[in-house]
This record gives C-alpha cells, structure tokens and sequence, in this order.
C-alpha cells in the first residue's frame, strides 16, 4: 500500500511539473504584490519569547540531558537477516528481552527481513559486548543471517562526539566567514544570531521529546544550519537591494517590505520542505526517525520563525541603515 502511495505522489508531482513547464497553468501568486502586512510589530514580542525560550532549551540540556545513541555512548549494533518469512519484531523482542541486556532496541529497515538490532553498552568493557554478541546468536538460533556486527565502545563513542561537535562549531565558523564575507559585519552578525537561535531551541526540543542523539542528529542540525543560512540571505539580500534603492524609507517599513516581497517564496519554498520531511516522518521508518523530526522542529517551525521575526528584526538593534541620510561633510579648501 505504501509503494502505491508514493508511485502516485511521484506521477502527480511528474504531471504538475510538466504542466508547469508546457506553461497550460495560469500564473498563480500565493501573496498578492501589494500585500503590507506589518511584520516589525511584533518584534517586541518575538524577541522576549525567544529569550525565554533559549534559556529554557540550555537548561534543558544540563539538567534533563540529551537521550545519546549508541554512536556516542557505547554499545553493539547487530544488522540481521532473517531466513524464512518476514521478520517478527515483537517475537524478537521478547526473546532478546530474556536475557537481561539492558537496553535493546530493534528497528525494521529495507525489506520486511532486515532488523536492526541496537543493544546498549554491557559493563565489562569489549569482553563483555563479545559475550552478549553470543547471547543474541544463541537465543536468535540458526535462521538467522548476520550481514552487519559491530561494538562502539566508550572510547570510540566519545571520540564520535566530540568530533560530531567540532564539526558543528566548524560549521558555524564557516558561516560566519562566509557571511563576513558576502555581507557587512551587521548582517553577518544578526544571522549568526539567528542560526545559534535555532541550533539551541532544536537541542531543546531533542531534550524535551528525548529523540536518540546520534550521528543522524548532528546531520540534521547540519541541514537545518544551512536551511536557515539560506532563508535568511534571501531576505537579506532584498533588504540591502531596498536599501540602495530607498535612502529615507524608515527601517521597519523597508523591513516589512523586504519580509512581503519575499513571502511567496518563502510559503512555496516551506510547504515543499515540509511535505518532504512530513512523508520521510511517516515512511521513512525508525532508522531516520530523529533525523526527520528534528529536522520537522528545526526547519519547519524554528528555522521559519527565525528568518522573519528574529534576523530581520536584529538588524534595527545593530544600527543598520541609521546611516543613510546624515549630511554629507563639507570638503575642505
């Protein structure tokens, strides 16, 4: 039923860029050119909320911590095939459940034979992981094909974090850089502002809904990093154009023009984002599942937000456009 569904969303979403193309649709604007909607009102708000928040989200993080995955604190993972028939999930569950391995998780992926078994670190040290490696080939039997074993131990799992971290904070440097770069030092500052803003209200969330921590979960903060670096450059980008083009339009009313005339992108751009990780959230399976629902949070509900009502708004506060009209100086003789 589910290959069905996606074959019929592929077809359509076919046609309707066919039909896109061959230019039979009438041309369609989700926001009308003259809309005005006063977006720098609520700044006043928006940025208490997010204060509020980001401070909720830290101290999430050092009380109720972070639910980490195998990948960073230790454990064995086992990549089985079974040999007749589909795989019965609950059957191994309670079967592996006997043995007294701690936390064992096991998760569908690929066809219907494959399971992923993750199975929490044993105290021991690799002697002990070897030997609950054992447990499960005994209790599981002979129908069993094991295509994929392997230990992470403390060692290792604390070295994954600490350079899944690094990369994060390279990343971030990189932006920064870039932004330095491509735009003055206020624009670069306020979307850094805005990224940090969402980076921390998604490991927040992490913390809230304790999805697994892993290397899956640093790729999605990845994404949503340069998700929102692009939502906001094109914002951006159309605030510095308007500041060229208008030298004594107030600053709030250039930024709300800036914020409409980029609304339909903006909408356009969301939706699609979110149909495709609404689908991955709902197909995907338990393998991607912290991948797409941090990137669901991260993108759809944080990663919006910051753009209009945060890394806009940052530019009033950083004295952009205070310039504009002040006297020039007389030269002198």
């Amino acid at each position: 039923m589910t290959t069905w569904i996606v074959i019929a969303l592929a077809v359509f979403i076919v046609v309707l860029t066919i039909v896109s193309i061959m230019g039979w649709l009438p041309s369609m604007r989700i926001v009308p050119d003259d809309t005005t909607f006063d977006f720098m009102r609520f700044r006043r708000i928006s940025f208490p909320i997010s204060a509020i928040a980001s401070i909720i989200a830290i101290a999430l993080y050092f009380t109720h911590g972070l639910n980490f995955g195998i990948d960073f604190k230790g454990g064995t993972l086992l990549e089985i095939q079974t040999k007749s028939g589909p795989a019965d999930i609950a059957d191994l569950r309670t079967k592996l459940g006997t043995l007294g391995l701690g936390d064992v998780q096991l998760q569908q992926f690929g066809g219907p034979n494959d399971v992923l078994i993750r199975i929490a670190e044993q105290p021991g040290g690799d002697a002990a992981q070897q030997v609950a490696v054992q447990k499960v080939r005994a209790t599981l039997g002979n129908d069993i094909d094991y295509r994929r074993v392997e230990v992470v131990g403390p060692r290792v799992s604390s070295e994954l974090l600490a350079f899944g971290v690094l990369g994060l904070m390279l990343a971030i440097l990189g932006i920064l850089i870039y932004l330095w770069f491509r735009f003055e030092w206020q624009f670069a500052l306020g979307a850094m502002i805005a990224n940090i803003h969402d980076i921390v209200l998604t490991i927040g969330f992490m913390s809230i809904a304790q999805i697994d921590f892993d290397l899956t979960s640093i790729a999605a903060l990845l994404t949503i990093l340069g998700y929102s670096l692009n939502d906001t450059v094109v914002i951006y980008d159309r605030i510095r154009e308007l500041l060229r083009r208008y030298k004594k339009m107030p600053m709030p009313e250039l930024l709300n023009q800036s914020i409409n005339s980029t609304l339909s992108r903006s909408i356009i751009t969301h939706v699609t984002v979110t149909l495709a990780l609404f689908a991955l959230l709902l197909f995907g399976g338990k393998a991607i599942h912290s991948f797409s629902a941090t990137m669901m949070f991260g993108v759809v509900l944080v990663g919006t937000y910051t753009s209009i009502f945060i890394a806009a708004p940052l530019l009033i506060y950083l004295g952009v456009g205070t310039t504009r009209d002040a006297p020039e100086k007389p030269s002198r003789p």
